[in-house]
């Protein structure tokens, strides 16, 4: 797991804590935390027997859960009553350029609260940082989750590189567009195109590139496919994790669930 913010009562004013678990949920199942998850319960949260937590993990919605054995360095949880069904997230995906390992946080952290379904890292040309921490990554996935009260994490798949991805995107993707931030598209260009999209109904992938951009032969040949399609996130230059931010946010805004059906 990342490390959590062992200040305040709980995640992101949900009132109560909330755990990810890898275990089926139902009522009256019993589940024990793993070592790193019973400390949190019971140093930094200090839970006590019938206080709850809420569990979730990615299949059976939400549930509440209490306290029914505690010992020093163990627990044993007690589903309850459940609380929320499963909800899907959005079918969109977002494929970026590994960066340093702060901001690489701040990026997956964000993608997971800005309802990204799926999360890929693509090794392009100009992309410095060539390894990648993938259970790193899934442990702020999960801790995104966590506190910002979704009842599934997003997906994480294998470190690609760009032009393998490309080349077998038809067979990984079928029928998937990918909009990918073009720093010299026409500011505005893409929003017809978008709106078109969102007629078609099609799924998404959105594609951040490295900090020094694409490479003019990676560019090109994006530009070339029929199923994508170059988006301008205006006239600065942002950082990588700020474009994905941005990014979402058009995508979100214009074809996700921040919109009315």
């Amino acid at each position: 797991m990342a490390k959590r913010d062992n200040e305040g009562p709980d995640h992101c004013g949900t009132g109560r804590c909330r755990l990810f678990v890898d275990a089926p949920l139902a009522l009256d199942a019993a589940y024990e935390p793993d070592k790193n998850q019973s400390h949190y319960l019971i140093h930094v949260m200090r839970l006590k027997v019938g206080e709850s937590v809420l569990l979730f993990n990615g299949i059976d919605g939400e549930w509440r859960a209490g306290v029914s054995l505690l010992g020093k360095k163990s627990l044993t949880l007690s589903v309850v009553e459940h609380t929320r069904p499963h909800h899907p997230l959005p079918d969109i995906w977002l494929l970026f350029a590994p960066i340093k390992r702060s901001r690489l946080d701040y990026m997956v952290q964000k993608a997971a609260e800005m309802g990204a379904g799926k999360v890929m890292p693509v090794i392009t040309r100009r992309t410095m940082v060539s390894r990648v921490n993938e259970d790193r990554l899934s442990a702020n996935l999960v801790e995104a989750a966590e506190q910002c009260g979704l009842v599934s994490v997003p997906t994480l798949e294998p470190t690609l590189k760009l032009d393998v991805v490309l080349d077998r995107w038809a067979e990984m993707a079928p029928g998937r567009r990918i909009i990918f931030c073009d720093e010299s598209a026409e500011p505005g260009s893409a929003l017809e195109s978008l709106q078109a999209l969102k007629d078609a109904n099609e799924p998404l992938a959105v594609l951040i590139g490295p900090e020094g951009g694409f490479d003019p032969s990676e560019r090109e040949r994006l530009l070339r496919r029929d199923d994508t399609i170059a988006l301008s996130l205006g006239p600065r230059i942002m950082r990588a994790d700020t474009a994905a931010v941005a990014a979402l946010s058009v995508v979100q805004l214009v074809l996700g669930d921040w919109r009315k059906s």
